[in-house]
């Protein structure tokens, strides 16, 4: 206890003498408050759980807790607490051991945020763990515990097989095999979830609602065109708590717009010198990129394709006829969509005479 005391005492006046010194050198400024230089939380702490362990991630803090920018970050401290399902106690405090020191760096990687990845193997089943990180601009400087994240480690439920994504107009329908075995091959014996994830740009999933029991997910909060990235992992119910399992391949699908454009109005076929002209008026859908042409003979049933009309011209001129035969007109509207939406044929129109 005294040798503790005798260390503490030598300490400070060591950085006194310290100082001491710097105002004799006649630096004039004060010292840097530990706040000025603080980095804020982490707030995006997420984890993903396969049969071969764990992957943390998280984003760098860019600015302290005064809201100064940060150029880099010396260290994280990771804390860790594995606890058996059999002692965990929900309202207990968290048991978190000795810090893991991660090495930090630069915050940005040109433009972008850098993102932390820490992965690890060797847990135990049965356990519950939990996870938080603290980052650091100096051995002075942490900042404040970052959201924690748990989860149940057991051997894990298998991935789902034959992931389907079917497009839709502004939805899309997932379909997916129920999982019946575990990772290592042995039969499924608990209570089975899913969670359906979605990602704009194939990274940072977002789950969609909570784990469902069915094998199929419609998502309705999609737009037309937009690319998106789903996945899904099986989650296996365990004593009121759900066991991260595999997770399937990221399938890419995009809505689009299956709903067709009105059929034009007002078609008439009038003789001519050239040939037969037909007009119709122009749409007043805001998507409609062009016009098709079709006749048919009055003898027959089925349309002939006639040629594609610009959506600013509203005339077509027939000129390959024959003056015995009677021939009927019929026009659609298309639009923007890939593949173009066409809508039914116009009433027919023929030459009267």
């Amino acid at each position: 206890m005294k040798m503790m005391s005798v260390v503490r005492a030598a300490g400070a006046l060591l950085l006194g003498a310290s100082f001491l010194v710097t105002g004799g050198c006649g630096y004039k400024d004060l010292p840097v408050a530990p706040s000025s230089v603080v980095p804020e939380p982490v707030a995006d702490l997420l984890y993903s759980v396969s049969d071969k362990g764990l992957e943390l991630t998280w984003s760098f803090p860019v600015k302290t807790i005064q809201g100064s920018a940060i150029s880099d970050i010396a260290s994280f401290d990771l804390f860790r607490a594995a606890v058996p399902l059999t002692d965990f106690c929900g309202g207990c405090p968290i048991p978190f051991g000795k810090a893991i020191e991660v090495a930090g760096g630069v915050v940005f990687d040109g433009a972008l945020r850098r993102k932390m990845s820490y992965e690890t193997s060797g847990l135990q089943s049965g356990y519950k763990y939990f996870y938080k990180v603290k980052a650091r601009t100096s051995w002075l400087a942490a900042s404040d515990d970052s959201n924690i994240v748990t989860f149940v480690w057991y051997q894990p439920a298998m991935a789902a097989t034959g992931l389907v994504a079917t497009p839709g107009d502004r939805e899309v329908v997932l379909a997916w095999n129920a999982v019946t075995e575990l990772s290592d091959g042995s039969a499924l014996e608990e209570p089975l979830k899913y969670k359906v994830m979605r990602s704009v740009g194939g990274k940072d999933f977002v789950e969609l609602g909570e784990p469902i029991t069915a094998t199929e997910f419609t998502d309705k909060q999609v737009r037309n065109g937009q690319k998106y990235f789903y996945t899904v992992q099986s989650l296996m119910l365990l004593e009121d708590e759900l066991v991260d399992g595999g997770v399937t391949k990221a399938i890419a699908v995009s809505p689009r717009d299956l709903t067709p454009p009105v059929a034009p109005s007002g078609v008439i076929a009038v003789g001519t010198s050239v040939g037969t002209k037909i007009f119709w008026d122009k749409s007043a859908a805001s998507d409609v990129v062009g016009y098709k042409v079709y006749r048919r003979a009055a003898d027959k049933d089925t349309y002939e394709f006639l040629g594609t009309i610009a959506p600013e011209y509203m005339l077509y001129v027939d000129k390959n006829i024959s003056a015995d035969i009677r021939y009927y007109y019929a026009v659609t509207a298309i639009d923007s969509s890939t593949p173009a939406n066409e809508s039914k044929k116009s009433r027919e129109a023929t030459v009267r005479y």
